[in-house]
């Protein structure tokens, strides 16, 4: 009882917060609906090709919709990206040629990526092509502007790659203020370099996106924000034409781009779920919310506090004890749909050099719009919640985690 009457009285005193967050979900649902207006949809859009996917044009009205809803010249939206790592892995390479450089200006970017770049070792990755790598990392959550002026001034950079969403990393995420502010300031030191977003976490947050505030290119995953739950796989590219174009032609093959690739049965899904990801984004958002409240009124550190400026669905609580972030993630388990029945324990996680305990107790595999909370074991032992497709069976998990830590 102690749990359930905490969360009640948090869930009061941060109303207001909440009724913020439904207004963003009332703008976002409007961007949808006139995309999906203006691209014409209709039923016949729902069915499925095979083979080379030649004349989808359930595919192509998908892409024209993503386009639309990011103020983008093109899309790349497909169900043959396995996950948002696959894209961005995809993306690096349409776009960098041996001898270019890729500079990080968020530090070390995500897990899944070091093998793809070649901070660790790889026989595949861009290193291994002779692209180079360079990071600047953040200073007090933001950017180094000096050390970026710096590096844009001595060397000639062809792709930036900024990851708004913290990852595994112990910082604040990226927010589309911070983004525009960077980016004015690339441009008006190198017009000509690429500047790619990793999305991920972050769609439907605020009321822009990264196109709208000067990137060239951004990358997402569908079993986030904007498959609202629905979507079995997939990931989305937009950005300039000529940029996606590269980046298509790295998905299928060179002189075939986007013209092939079948849906196979997924379009409805797939329309499905982005007509739904502005309220699944806003139940997410309100749940890592109230989240936030109640575990910051128990003593821990939590990232953003409740009444902060969101930048993606993340919420990471620092526990400094290994046993509590444990016992915190068995809890959300316990309140999961699929497979509440399971324990989650630390395991080796493809990808990933530290041991990883996960719950994820959701319909798609993966699918981390769904509620889930993870974090790898070690110092100052962090666990990143995220998703839950209502609020109210987000209240519930926090209630069994929170009851978890307490007992």
């Amino acid at each position: 009882m102690q749990a359930l009457e905490l969360v009640l009285n948090k869930e009061q005193e941060i109303k207001e917060e909440l009724t913020k967050q439904d207004e963003i979900c009332l703008y976002n649902s409007q961007k949808v609906m006139n995309a999906f207006l203006e691209c014409k949809l209709s039923s016949s859009h729902f069915a499925s090709t095979s083979g080379y996917g030649y004349d989808d044009i359930g595919r192509d009205t998908i892409e024209k919709i993503y386009a639309h809803i990011f103020k983008a010249e093109d899309a790349l939206v497909r169900n043959q990206f396995i996950s948002g790592s696959h894209a961005l892995n995809v993306t690096l390479f349409g776009l960098l040629r041996p001898n270019d450089t890729l500079l990080s200006i968020t530090g070390l970017p995500y897990d899944t990526l070091h093998e793809v770049i070649g901070i660790k070792e790889n026989n595949s990755s861009l290193k291994s092509f002779g692209i180079n790598y360079d990071q600047i990392d953040l200073i007090n959550d933001d950017f180094d502007y000096a050390k970026i002026k710096e590096v844009l001034q001595t060397k000639k950079i062809k792709v930036i790659e900024i990851q708004r969403s913290k990852g595994y990393a112990n910082r604040r995420s990226i927010t589309i203020s911070q983004l525009e502010k960077v980016i004015k300031f690339i441009k008006n030191i190198d017009k000509e370099v690429i500047i790619m977003i990793d999305n991920c976490y972050c769609e439907f947050v605020s009321p822009k996106e990264p196109i709208e505030v000067g990137a060239d290119i951004c990358v997402g995953s569908l079993i986030k924000n904007l498959g609202g739950g629905l979507a079995p796989n997939g990931a989305y590219v937009v950005g300039r034409k000529d940029l996606i174009n590269l980046v298509a032609e790295r998905l299928t093959l060179p002189g075939e781009g986007k013209e092939v690739g079948p849906s196979l049965g997924v379009n409805k899904q797939l329309l499905q779920g982005l007509y739904m990801a502005p309220s699944v984004v806003t139940s997410a958002l309100k749940t890592a919310t109230l989240a936030s409240a109640v575990l910051d009124s128990l003593g821990y550190t939590v990232s953003p506090k409740y009444n902060e400026e969101k930048a993606d669905i993340v919420l990471s609580i620092i526990f400094n004890d290994k046993d509590k972030l444990i016992k915190y993630v068995q809890g959300i388990q316990s309140a999961s749909p699929v497979d509440a029945f399971a324990l989650p324990l630390p395991w080796d996680m493809p990808g990933y050099d530290d041991q990883v305990i996960m719950a994820a107790g959701c319909f798609t595999q993966g699918s981390s719009i769904e509620l889930s909370c993870d974090g790898p074991i070690r110092p100052p032992y962090i666990a990143y919640m995220q998703g839950s497709l209502t609020y109210e069976y987000g209240k519930l998990a926090i209630i069994k985690a929170v009851e978890n830590i307490l007992n």
